[in-house]
């Protein structure tokens, strides 16, 4: 019997993978990735006075923070033309009891996880890094364009931008942590496939989802 073509056997002796992302996926979260990156490094060089005085020019790192921080719904938008694209977004934006489970589960450290493509915690980081993108977006507006809005407006959207963005700083610091303990993971992202093991230990529903005929 043929391969299953979501399943490629790969060269000789090469362990069974299973398709998890397309090269579009791979673009979109890279894309993505690196405008983040210059957001939270240039607010760094902003607010914290060493890295203010190594890097300097002030004003520079003021307008990469600015557009950086613009464009960082573009690649996800731009994204949505690609059917896989908008298929994840669906499974992430669907909880059922598997992922309460997971989560019980992840709270007492024990094993017995279900999940789905998506466990329930990488669904709570998307959903909570996706509305503080968009909070931090308005509110560096506001700050962007100060004769707009009154003085209490702007005090206050100063206070949560930055309270915020140390929130999305400790919460990036966290996905990055999983993702250098989840050497898979991290390949398939990067390659668009993962270890068919891996696929059943880590996201026995997704497996079983792509294994039925």
């Amino acid at each position: 019997m043929p391969p299953r073509p979501d399943r490629p056997t790969g060269p000789a002796g090469e362990r069974p993978r299973v398709a998890r992302f397309t090269r579009a996926e791979h673009r979109v979260h890279q894309a993505t990735a690196t405008l983040m990156a210059l957001c939270v490094l240039t607010a760094g060089c902003l607010y914290l006075p060493f890295l203010a005085e190594l890097v300097g020019r002030r004003a520079l790192m003021v307008t990469i923070h600015e557009w950086s921080g613009i464009l960082l719904p573009v690649p996800l938008l731009l994204g949505l033309g690609s059917r896989a694209l908008r298929a994840d977004l669906t499974r992430l934006n669907r909880y059922g009891p598997h992922d309460r489970q997971w989560l019980r589960a992840a709270l007492r450290r024990r094993g017995g996880r279900p999940a789905g493509k998506f466990n329930a915690g990488q669904k709570l980081y998307a959903a909570w890094i996706a509305g503080a993108v968009l909070v931090m977006l308005g509110t560096g507006l506001l700050m962007w364009f100060p004769g707009l809005t009154p003085l209490a407006w702007r005090t206050g959207a100063t206070f949560v931008h930055d309270w915020l963005g140390l929130a999305v700083v400790l919460m990036i610091a966290g996905h990055v942590w999983k993702a250098v303990g989840d050497p898979e993971s991290r390949r398939g992202l990067r390659t668009g496939s993962v270890d068919a093991q891996w696929a059943r230990r880590e996201h026995p529903l997704w497996d079983r989802e792509s294994n039925t005929p």
